[in-house]
């Protein structure tokens, strides 16, 4: 089992659930972010927070590798300084609520 997350910029969702579709990725939980960067000169120094979002999604590693592969192929940002910025981590293990635990293999 893997975990992918992938950030990205909230004007971009349109973007990212079609590639979730696309992926055939039909559960995932996204949650709002706010991203911070260095700003440009001016008044402030930095520039405002970015309105970003956050999808989380457990796969089988197959099927994680294909999101990760169609995410570096995505064109059409809105903004392409702020790409979809997406990882893949490996999970030492996963369970469900209310499921019997099977003895890990230590």
């Amino acid at each position: 089992m893997k975990l992918v997350f992938m950030m990205y910029l909230e004007d971009d969702r349109a973007v990212m659930e079609k590639l979730l579709a696309a992926s055939d990725v039909g559960s995932y939980s996204r949650l709002p972010l706010e991203g911070h960067g260095e700003g440009v000169g001016g008044w402030y120094g930095e520039i405002a927070p970015f309105r970003s979002e956050v999808i989380f999604a457990l796969l089988p590693e197959g099927h994680a590798n294909r999101l990760i592969d169609t995410v570096s192929r995505c064109e059409g940002c809105q903004d392409p300084h702020h790409p979809i910025h997406a990882g893949l981590m490996d999970l030492e293990r996963a369970v469900q609520s209310g499921l019997p635990v099977t003895p890990s293999s230590e």
